[in-house]
């Protein structure tokens, strides 16, 4: 399960504490009064048999004498009643508890399980045990025991630390800033890092989500869960312990989530401010503008530290102010000069707008005669509309609380230094380069043909059948190669697999006399290998030997499968980098994590790639082999989906997209009449950038499933001529699905086919319903989906028709039925 009854944690309807109590200190009082004091609006029930009223409300004897089942509970009694008050709420409907009170010994986690086990035929979720609570500011429930009540805001906060959440909830209240949503998710015996991911990942509230955590329980859901959420908003992780050897696996799956880490509290503090309150679409520069030339000094070496991010000025820029403005100094920084004027930091953010190439604006300012901190902030809040890219302030010496308020209502963040400010915009730089990494089209690399994949797989498991589990030398050159790789061996000539690019012969100068090996001096060794992770499951690890063999040498994670963009993104940190030519250690990047995706039999690798000036060769390969692996934390292409075969005259094959399509999907979607694209997207449709490209090319097959028609053009090219796509919701209850045919293909049951496939794929999957909607002027889809076998049912949009499949039986007792398009 994932997201499935979040929603009664996030948007609660009414509330029920079990073992609410008014005796000073017990937990059940704790829980009871912060309910009351955030002014929850929906029915509330305190439960206690010890009671007859508390805090005006009538108190229930017994969970199961509840009037009606509450959306959640909050369990505040000794652990040996968990198992039944859980059975109880259940029964009543109730879809979510949180168990405040913790386990310290051997008999209360037994509690747990079978807690865990009374709620599962309910789908009842339990966040917890241990756990401080749940926050929702907007609704004003504030179910568990935090610190203090919380105001609404933009931020979500998820930790597996309570301490750590009061903190940072007190922290923020003391400074007028607020949360979407905070989460305290204890033991996560059941709801965990990744569900909630996934549930704020389409919250229209949350803008960001700060993360802290010391460890991931479900790697390939956590994975997942995050680079949808990432894809979204800024996701920003905090974990504590950079002397844990696993720590820089961590940093590696944060990298490749697409979420920035940070390295310590205080930033992750200060993005509450700036992603809560601001509205900052960050470039990679930004000007500043002060009026005192020490001000500019450490502002500027505050972003010089950041990494340098002042914008550089058109001269027309430059002219304009200093008209404007004749006592400042023209440049960024911008000095406004000691006799500024608060008015002159408005006519700045004004003149500044017409050359977007400045981006971000900054303003540090320390209080003058002529230019008071709080005249200068009306004077930015008049002009923020100006600053196309957000604003951002600092005001030394600090602010009045209205003034502070008033700056946050109109979405300006203020830090209080000049390295703050500047580390937060580093920070939303970082997200924003992590988010295009994402989206990057990847290069193609020639695909290897199936009997190649075929005849590795069948070397691993004869090896295997006869009693070995390591492959070397010869037989580990000899499967390497099979994928492209090139293998150095003692006395044995360097080899490429048939099917592999060529590479470009050697110079004579360079070879041996035999012409078995390069001659000229490497540029560098990296040793490479691989192991099978108890959480992440197989991952590379990367040494590269220091360039004066006294620094550290430079040791980099990296989780299959990779493409050459994240090979990229691995290589670039190295100084080697720029000594030699990407592409051969790319591909060869690339192949090796081929191998370990495709051969599921290999367990653990060692080997040397020793990189040249232009190629890239193997040595010492040692594969270890076993019956049995840990999955991948990332699911690869899923080759097994691809099928060729004859339709209507052509050669077509089906099979899933990949990020390398793009081209061919312009194509597609530009082929397509202007009327058959509003069918499709429901409304007139323009040019896909390259962004939407992407979205549609580069999808998490672990939740998602696009598959192309595709068929090889006279030119050589591949031309895609329909497409259909399932989306499942994180929890495999229900997949939308979608289909599209080139209009100059319409009418030959290209449809069809194409259905029936992603019905198939649903089904094997697991997914219980597949739902869609179509326009009621869409005769031909629905035509199609009642010839599927779907049920067409009504909408809240009366010219919108929906569909629903049942994939298998129905759910178990007391699922909630889909709701018509999720």
């Amino acid at each position: 399960m994932t997201v499935r009854n979040l929603d009664a944690l996030f948007r609660p309807k009414s509330v029920a504490v079990i073992g609410a109590s008014e005796r000073p200190g017990s937990t059940g009082a704790m829980v009871w009064a912060r309910v009351l004091e955030g002014g929850f609006g929906g029915p509330l029930w305190p439960v206690n048999p010890k009671y007859k009223t508390l805090g005006g409300h009538a108190v229930i004897g017994d969970a199961g004498d509840l009037p009606q089942a509450p959306s959640v509970a909050l369990i505040c009694t000794p652990p040996d009643t968990w198992p039944a008050i859980i059975h109880k709420l259940g029964g009543l409907g109730t879809r979510a508890a949180i168990i405040v009170g913790e386990v310290r010994r051997d008999a209360d986690r037994l509690a747990v399980r079978h807690a865990l086990s009374a709620a599962r035929p309910h789908l009842l979720r339990i966040v917890g045990p241990g756990s401080l609570g749940v926050v929702s500011p907007a609704l004003r429930a504030h179910l568990g025991a935090p610190s203090c009540t919380v105001k609404a805001g933009g931020v979500a906060w998820v930790s597996q630390s309570n301490a750590l959440t009061n903190a940072v909830l007190g922290w923020a209240h003391a400074r007028g800033l607020g949360f979407s949503h905070a989460v305290a998710l204890g033991d996560e015996a059941d709801v965990d890092a990744g569900d909630v991911l996934d549930y704020l990942a389409s919250d229209p509230g949350t803008r960001a989500i700060l993360l802290e955590l010391d460890s991931v329980r479900a790697a390939r859901k956590f994975m997942s869960a995050a680079r949808a959420a990432a894809r979204n908003k800024p996701v920003l992780a905090l974990r504590s312990g950079r002397a844990d050897p696993a720590d820089a696996l961590y940093s590696a799956a944060f990298r490749r989530a697409g979420m920035v880490r940070v390295d310590a509290l205080d930033d992750l503090l200060d993005e509450v401010e700036t992603l809560g309150v601001g509205r900052v679409a960050a470039g990679a520069t930004a000007t500043l503008i002060t009026s005192d030339r020490g001000l500019a000094t450490l502002a500027c070496d505050a972003f010089a530290a950041a990494g340098g991010m002042l914008a550089p000025w058109p001269a027309e820029a430059s002219d304009a102010l200093l008209q404007a403005l004749p006592h400042a100094v023209g440049g960024n920084p911008l000095r406004l000069g000691d006799d500024a004027r608060p008015e002159h930091f408005g006519t700045a953010l004004k003149l500044l707008a017409e050359h977007r190439s400045t981006g971000t604006a900054f303003v540090v300012h320390a209080s003058t005669h002529g230019a008071p901190v709080g005249e200068v902030a009306q004077a930015l809040i008049a002009n923020q509309r100006f600053a196309y890219r957000g604003l951002l302030a600092c005001f030394f010496g600090g602010l009045d609380a209205a003034t502070r308020d008033a700056l946050h209502a109109q979405g300006i963040p203020v830090h209080t230094t000049p390295q703050r400010l500047a580390r937060a915009f580093a920070r939303l730089v970082d997200y924003r380069m992590g988010r295009e990494l994402l989206m990057q089209t990847p290069e193609g690399l020639p695909a290897q043909i199936p009997e190649t994949v075929d005849a590795a797989q069948a070397q691993a498991c004869a090896a295997l059948a006869a009693g070995e589990h390591e492959l070397t030398g010869e037989a580990a050159a000899r499967f390497l190669e099979r994928f492209g790789l090139t293998v150095e061996t003692q006395g044995r000539p360097t080899a490429q697999a048939p099917d592999a690019a060529p590479t470009k012969p050697l110079p004579a100068a360079d070879r041996t006399e035999d012409n078995a090996e390069p001659s000229r001096k490497p540029v560098v060794d990296i040793a490479i290998e691989l192991h099978d992770d108890d959480n992440f499951g197989p991952v590379f690890h990367f040494t590269v030997p220091s360039v004066d063999g006294v620094s550290e040498a430079l040791r980099v994670y990296g989780l299959p499968p990779l493409n050459p963009v994240l090979a990229r993104d691995l290589v670039t940190r190295s100084y080697y980098a720029r000594l030699v030519a990407p592409e051969p250690t790319l591909a060869a990047l690339t192949a090796l994590s081929q191998t370990v995706c495709e051969v599921r039999q290999i367990v653990g690798l060692t080997l040397t790639f020793r990189v040249y000036s232009d190629q890239v060769t193997v040595v010492d390969p040692t594969l270890r082999l076993g019956a049995q692996r840990s999955r991948l934390a990332i699911v690869p292409y899923p080759r097994r989906f691809e099928e060729t075969l004859d339709w209507q005259g052509l050669r077509v094959t089906v099979r899933p997209i990949r990020p390398e399509d793009e081209a061919a999907h312009h194509d597609f979607v530009e082929s397509m009449t202007p009327e058959d694209l509003r069918l499709r997207f429901f409304g007139a449709v323009g040019s896909f950038d390259h962004s939407q490209l992407a979205r549609m090319t580069q999808i998490d097959y672990d939740r998602e499933m696009a598959l192309i028609a595709t068929v090889a053009s006279e030119e050589g090219f591949t031309r895609t001529l329909g497409v259909v796509r399932a989306v499942a919701d994180p929890d495999n209850e229900t997949a939308e699905f979608a289909v599209t045919v080139r209009s100059d293909q319409k009418g030959r049951r290209l449809g069809q086919l194409l259905m029936d496939r992603i019905i198939k794929y649903a089904r094997a999957r697991g997914t219980h319903w597949l739902v869609g909607e179509a326009l009621r002027e869409n005769t031909a889809m629905i035509a199609l989906a009642k010839a599927c076998g779907f049920t067409i049912t009504r909408t809240e949009d009366p010219g919108v028709v929906g569909f629903r499949l049942a994939l298998d039986e129905p759910a178990e007792p007391g699922a909630q039925a889909p709701r018509q398009g999720s």
